[in-house]
């Protein structure tokens, strides 16, 4: 099984390589042009992600540790996944009852997010997991969990 990691915690530590370090990599901003869908198909106009695109989606899993921000994604995940729009093609399907773009690809990574715990309260928390499973949802990921990094259960490393 293929694993790929995306990481932006300082606390936590991998025995995998991290594929996308979000500690060290600032993901540049959709500038919402279109030439991932026109001109270069499958790849953004920024290159800082073509090596990322590949692992993305000949992924088996994919596994996220997100920081929290002000109750939200930070802005530079938030930015990764606005420029993940490439793998997916610029028609739209209401298959499933909404809109959504159609898939690119045959196959996207099954999704465990893990992010820091820092909500006050649980309406906040709710807010928070609700968004990102909506983005994967929309991204064709046929399973998603999304938990607090606490309950990481540390086969590939532990938390600090």
């Amino acid at each position: 099984m293929k694993t790929i990691l995306i990481n932006e915690l300082d606390d936590v530590i991998f025995q995998e390589d991290i594929t996308l370090d979000l500690r060290k990599r600032d993901i540049q901003h959709c500038v919402g042009c279109w030439t991932c869908w026109w001109e270069t198909p499958g790849r953004c106009i920024h290159k800082d992600l073509d090596d990322f695109y590949h692992h993305y989606v000949t992924a088996d899993k994919a596994v996220f540790f997100a920081e929290v921000k002000k109750g939200f994604v930070s802005g530079n995940l938030k930015s990764l996944f606005d420029r993940m729009i490439p793998l997916f093609l610029p028609y739209v399907t209401y298959k499933t009852g909404e809109s959504m773009h159609v898939p690119r690809y045959e196959h996207y990574p099954d999704i465990e997010f893990y992010y820091e715990d820092k909500f006050d309260k649980d309406s906040s928390r709710k807010i928070y997991t609700d968004y990102i499973e909506r983005v994967f949802y929309q991204f064709h990921s046929n399973s998603y969990i999304v938990k607090p990094v606490d309950d990481y259960p540390g086969k590939a490393g532990e938390t600090k």
